[in-house]
Order: structure tokens, then sequence, then C-alpha cells
């Protein structure tokens, strides 16, 4: 074995003053063969002691306490300064650290003892001399202090007090006697891959139960990075062994585990499985699946720093794609999100990248593919342009006039197809179309006032197909707004009445006309045949109802009241009100039995009836008169206006008796 101090290292130069406890004087330099830095150390003086590391320090030195004379006034006992021992001193036992001596010793034999508090016998004096001893090592980790009275008497009387009490505080210096020790054991932490150099991961703690004030307890440790690099994929947990030291790291030692989880960053970039895809999409068709596109990841599985997020960089300008991630995370799904049109555009090509959930925590390159959408052509359906055709007719347009040529064209451009047309819709039944031209005519006479027509517009459909094997049909919408004419006669509502024949309160007769505002109110009125000298009629202040009054007494029974009643621009008709007069008087109409209310008795009834019977049977023996007279003495008959004015019977007014408002019938 191998061993020697080193020349010129260990002569010391100190000055004398600074020899006191705990004094550091050096390094002791020593090797060996084996390198080793750590070393057991003895000293032949008592008051000197060296470390394991070669560090030399004073422990010791023999200090003389003095009692000291105070003024009679004071009275507490004098605090010297405190004594210094090293902890775990190897003896020899009982061991000097102290010489007590009173002033008074020179004159007179002094006797010394001592109070010691807590101490167990530890310390002891020599009663004649005045030398204190400690009797076995102390450790400071169990006790640092102790407090010490000595007492100083003389040896000639008993209990003379020589002087006052002299308290002695004895401190326990430290030793480094103790390892650290770690606080746990393992001590766990995650560390994240992409960590930095000198990234700290963990701070380790120790305990020491040496002197937290000097280097016997100094203990420091933490964890960091040391280079960058970490890859959980290849190394997904670290068990360090850790070494805990004392002294600045030249002390003491203890050992203890660090378990390092490394947690996933995004440090792999997804990559597409495959640089090209290729799919084919009907045209037309929205929502339709183009393709589905996986990528792989070694990051940590269903992280966020694995979930594929996927984006069409190119190739759409349009938008008429949309990609979306699976549920699986590790797909992107690709689908149209507006109909293709084949005859537009034949073929698309997308760049699709792919990224993660969140960034790369190092810089990676960013995975792309594309894909080719080829789109498929159908037979598509003619469109008609407008697809809402509006157009205005007066609605007395001749039956084969033309409204409109309301066409479609096929989209179809590369195919050569046909396009014919028919109706789809026409709730009246009014239209005709032409299949091949698509020009619609008036097939039966239009009505604005038909309940086919709301807001004097009338709604069709007209169909267009082409000549495919399977043919595509499409739609459009014919909207005619008829123009209103003055086709419509007004007309009273009101047809049945009661009146008293005395003092009568006039009656309120409402008009209406199916035409529209133009041709209708406000209207006029007036009374016709003998109805004038019985009744008055005027308009109210709205124009739309007839005021009609009986201004004479009647007998009892029913009367029909021939008004004349036209539109604003002169269409008039009769109509006949039918008036039940009561023996009443003012506005409480009460009839007697006998007289049905609101219409005529049975015998009124069954005259009139045969009244218009006889009527009806003139007429037509007339008609044939008439006829007859032609063919033999070949005459024209009359015109129009004369027959209208020969050919009708007028019998009005009468009580009970049956009333037949004038009436016109046309020959042919």
């Amino acid at each position: 074995m191998c061993a020697w101090f080193q020349e010129g290292f260990n002569l010391f130069q100190v000055d004398r003053r600074h020899l006191h406890s705990g004094r550091v004087l050096g390094k002791v330099g020593f090797d060996d063969c084996m390198a080793r830095k750590r070393f057991k150390f003895g000293s032949s003086d008592r008051h000197f002691h060296v470390e394991q590391d070669g560090t030399l320090m004073v422990i010791q030195n023999l200090p003389v306490l003095r009692f000291l004379n105070f003024s009679k006034r004071r009275k507490r006992a004098w605090i010297i300064p405190p004594l210094n021992i090293l902890e775990n001193d190897r003896g020899p036992y009982p061991k000097l650290v102290a010489q007590i001596r009173s002033d008074k010793d020179k004159w007179s034999r002094m006797e010394y003892k001592i109070m010691s508090y807590g101490a167990n016998g530890l310390f002891i004096i020599d009663r004649n001399t005045g030398q204190l001893y400690v009797t076995k090592p102390l450790d400071r980790e169990r006790k640092s202090q102790y407090m010490l009275d000595v007492h100083a008497n003389f040896a000639s009387m008993v209990n003379a007090q020589a002087e006052s009490t002299m308290a002695v505080i004895v401190n326990v210096l430290d030793m480094n006697d103790n390892k650290p020790v770690f606080t746990q054991d393992p001590f766990v932490a995650e560390v994240a891959e992409a960590s930095a150099k000198d990234f700290v991961v963990i701070t380790i703690n120790a305990t020491d139960l040496d002197d937290p004030q000097t280097y016997n307890a100094e203990v420091r440790g933490a964890i960091r990075v040391n280079r960058q690099g970490l890859d959980r994929e290849k190394y997904p947990r670290y068990t360090l062994e850790v070494e805990a030291a004392d002294m600045r790291g030249e002390g003491l030692t203890a050992r203890g585990r660090v378990i390092l989880t490394v947690t996933d960053s995004n440090d792999n970039a997804p990559a597409f499985e495959m640089a090209q895809y290729e799919a084919s999409v009907p045209e037309n068709k929205v929502g339709a699946l183009v393709v589905k596109m996986s990528v792989t990841d070694r990051d940590e599985l269903n992280s966020p720093a694995w979930n594929a997020k996927f984006q069409i960089v190119a190739g759409d300008k349009n938008g008429q794609f949309a990609v979306e991630t699976g549920t699986g995370k590790q797909e992107g799904i690709i689908t149209t999100v507006k109909g293709l049109d084949y005859e537009t555009t034949k073929t698309y090509t997308l760049l699709v990248t792919v990224e993660n959930e969140i960034p790369f925590a190092i810089r990676l390159p960013t995975a792309t593919a594309t894909v080719v959408v080829s789109v498929e052509d159908l037979n598509e359906a003619p469109v008609f342009s407008p697809t809402i055709q509006v157009v205005k007719r007066k609605e007395d347009l001749a039956v084969a006039s033309e409204i409109v040529r309301y066409t479609a064209t096929d989209p179809d451009t590369e195919r050569s197809q046909i396009v014919s047309y028919k109706i789809m819709k026409d709730p009246a039944r009014w239209l005709s179309v032409n299949p091949d031209t698509g020009l619609i005519k008036v097939k039966k006479g239009m009505d604005r006032e038909s309940q086919y027509v709301q807001d004097s517009k009338y709604t069709a459909l007209i169909m267009a197909y082409d000549d495919d094997v399977s043919p595509a049909t499409g739609t459009g919408t014919l909207e005619i707004e008829l123009e209103d004419v003055n086709d419509n006669i007004p007309s009273i509502n009101e047809r049945i009445i009661k009146v008293c024949n005395t003092e009568s309160a006039p009656q309120l007769l409402s008009v209406t006309d199916a035409d529209g505002p133009d041709f209708a109110a406000p209207y006029t009125v007036s009374l016709m045949g003998r109805s004038k000298n019985n009744w008055t009629a005027t308009m109210d202040d709205t124009g739309t109802g007839i005021i009609l009054t009986l201004i004479r007494a009647l007998p009892m029974g029913d009367y029909n009241v021939v008004l004349r009643v036209a539109d604003n621009h002169g269409l008039e008709q009769d109509n006949i009100v039918m008036a039940t007069v009561c023996e009443c008087t003012g506005n409480e109409v009460t009839c007697k039995v006998g007289i049905r209310e609101g219409g005529i008795g049975l015998p009124g009834l069954l005259v009139r009836s045969g009244a218009v019977l006889l009527l009806l049977l003139l007429a037509l023996l007339l008609l044939i008169f008439i006829r007859r007279r032609g063919g033999e003495q070949n005459e024209p008959l009359p015109p129009n206006e004369d027959i209208r004015e020969n050919i009708y019977y007028n019998d009005e007014e009468g009580g009970g008796e049956d009333h037949q408002a004038r009436s016109r019938y046309w020959l042919n």
C-alpha cells in the first residue's frame, strides 16, 4: 500500500490570536495510490482536529476563568465568555477543559464546587485546584449547551463564600458525525421529453443532524437535464441513484433513488400512410364521402400530441370540400359540402396537411398528401330559367291566346338530349303547353275571382324532361298575375226583409261585387217599376250600402221590391228583395199569424208558382208562333232590343199576390 503527505502543504503559520476553538487553519495534503480524497486522520495534540478531507481546525484551548471583583451594588453574577468543547472527543477522560481561579487564593486556601443543570455528572471540578473536567464524550445532537454555576469558598471557614457565583456556559462544538438523510426515498418526478438543457427537473431534499450553521450539515441537490434529446418512445423511465454529501460534497454521504418518468412532448409529426389518394364522386351530391386518409404518430396514444388535425390547403378555392378528423383521431375524412358539376370541372387535386391538436414541441416538417378527385357524370334534370316565371295577363284573355314561352336547358352539355314539356300542376285546367317548344296557351277561360286564384295570382307547375333512358325531370313555376276586368255584376246580399207598415224603419242592404276595387264601389241604386211608388232607395256614405225605406202604408203581405244596382263603370243588375209588411209600428216588427216570417205564406207561394208556370208557357207559345211566321213569310226577326222590350212580365206589389220582378229573356 502506498500513501504519503504532500510536501510543502503541511506547514501552517498562524497568529496566536487566531488560535481559538473552531478556527480552521488549513488543509492537510495527503495522497494514496487509489486517488481517494477522504481519510481518517488523527492528531497528537488534543487542541487540534483533522477532518476526513484533511481540514485542520482548533478544537480546544485551555481557558483560565477568574472571579472578578464587582461593586457591592451589583447583585448578579458575572457571565464569562462560554467554553467550547468539541463533541465526540476521544479523551482520555476525565478531560480538563478549564481552570477556575479566585484572586483571593493568594492569601487563603480556596475550595471550589459546581452546580450543573441537566449535566448528570458530565462535569466535575477539583475542589482544591479549581480544575474543571468533562467526564465523557459529549453529543451536540443530544444537547448542544450546558449551564454551570461555579462557587469559590474559603476553605478555613464553613460555607464562607469568597466570591459571587460564576455562571459558566459550555457550548458543544459540532463534528461532522451525522450522514445526510433523504427526506423521501425514492423521489418521484416527471420530465418532458422536449426539456431544454439545464432544466431543473426536481430539487432533492436531505436533512443532516449536524449544526446547520456549519458545512457539516450543508446538503444541496437538484436533478437537471444534462443535454437535450430525451426520447419517451425509447426510454420512458429513468431510475437514478443519487448521493448526498455534506461539507459541500466532501463530507459524509448517503445514497437514494430518483424515479423520473419522461412525459410525452409533441416531438413526432403525424405521417400519412399514403402520399397520394384517388377517389371518384358522383356530381351534384352533397355530403358524399370522398376518401379516408389514415396517419400514424409515435407520440403518446390518445394525447393531444397524438390526435391528428387535418386541413385542405390547396385545390379547393370554392370551398366545395371539407375534411374532418375521424373518431379514432388518426383518420382524415373528406366529404363534399357543395354539389360538384361534371360539366364545369371533371377533376380536382387537393393538397391536405396533417398536424396535431397542440403545436410541435420542436421544429418538425408537416406531412402532406395529395387527393385526386374525379367527378362522375350523371344525367341531370333540365333547369328552367327563371325558376319562377311571372307574367301579367288579363283574366278575360281569349282561349288559345299565348301566355308565355317557358323553357328549360339541359346541363348535360356533352349529351345530345331533347327536352320536352308538359303541365305538371294546373288546378283550374286553364292552360296547355306545347311539348316541343314550351309555349303555354289559354285552354279555358280564366277567372281572377276563381277559388284557385290567390291575391290575383294563379300558379301552375311546368315539367321539363329529357329523352334519356332514365329521363331526368325538372320543374318550373309559372305565376300568372291576372288583371281584373269588369265581368261581375254587383249584387245585394239581403234578399228578405220585414218591416212595419206604419212609421217603417229604414233597412240597410249591403252590396258586393266579386271584381276588384276598380270595378266595384261606389255603387248606384234605383227603384224599378211600381216599387218607386212605395219605397225610397239611396246609397249610404260608404257607397256600398243601400238604405231602403217604406214610404207608404201597405196592406200586410209579401212584396217584391226591384232594385237596379250598378258599379262604378255602369255594369248593372236588377235585384229582387222580398219584403214582408206587417201590421205594426216603428222598429219592432211583429207579424200576425198567417204571414210566414221572413218569406211568403203558403197560399201566396202556390199563386206565385202558378204564375211562373203560366208565364213560361206563354213565352214558349209566342216563340213557336214567331218562328212559324218567319218560316212562312221569310221575314226577319226584330232586333234584340225589341224582343227584350216586348217579352217580359212585370207584376209588382200586390198584397198577398204573386209579384215578379222584371225579367229578361234572350231569344236565340
